[in-house]
């Protein structure tokens, strides 16, 4: 019975819950604290706060971490899928319906305009994370880090993961 509720606890929130990890914190806060009592609200803000200091996306951070306290690692896995099954099936059935109407003028137009959204959100994010360096390590560390990681990446075609390690080196020696 465990199982099901860990998956209802997490298929719910991420079903209705439009908008990503942030949007359905709230939803899973409900579930997790409210309704199932498998948390107190101090112990989920702690786990929030825990999987958004972490890489990758923090609904599946939190239901891998949730699931594990509440029944072990099948509840890890119970929880996490039912975070992922709604996310993928939309995905399915929408490249399906895409596919199958691949050839209509309306599907090409609309497929010319994902690229031109994409960008102005990654430069919304982009200039989200400039503001966001300037207030907490200030205008000349931001500047350094953001030349030297275009530098290493347009012109020294260093890759990404190194640009990240080398910047993360340089906080931790700088601003540390």
């Amino acid at each position: 019975m465990i199982y099901w509720e860990l998956f209802l606890a997490f298929f719910i929130p991420n079903i209705v819950g439009y908008g990503g990890g942030p949007a359905i914190i709230p939803l899973l806060e409900a579930e997790v604290v409210g309704r199932y009592g498998w948390m107190t609200s101090q112990g989920f803000a702690e786990t929030l706060a825990l999987g958004n200091a972490l890489p990758s996306p923090i609904a599946t951070k939190m239901a891998g971490y949730i699931g594990y306290e509440v029944a072990g690692i099948a509840g890890a896995v119970v929880a996490v899928l039912a975070t992922v099954v709604p996310s993928l099936l939309l995905m399915l059935c929408a490249l399906g319906l895409l596919y199958r109407h691949r050839e209509s003028p309306r599907v090409k137009r609309m497929s010319q305009w994902v690229r031109p959204v994409i960008a102005i959100m990654m430069a919304w994010l982009t200039l989200g994370f400039f503001m966001e360096g300037m207030d907490s390590a200030g205008l000349v560390h931001t500047l350094i880090i953001g030349v030297a990681a275009v530098v290493a990446l347009v012109w020294l075609k260093v890759h990404p993961a190194f640009v990240v390690i080398a910047a993360l080196v340089y906080g931790a020696t700088l601003l540390g």
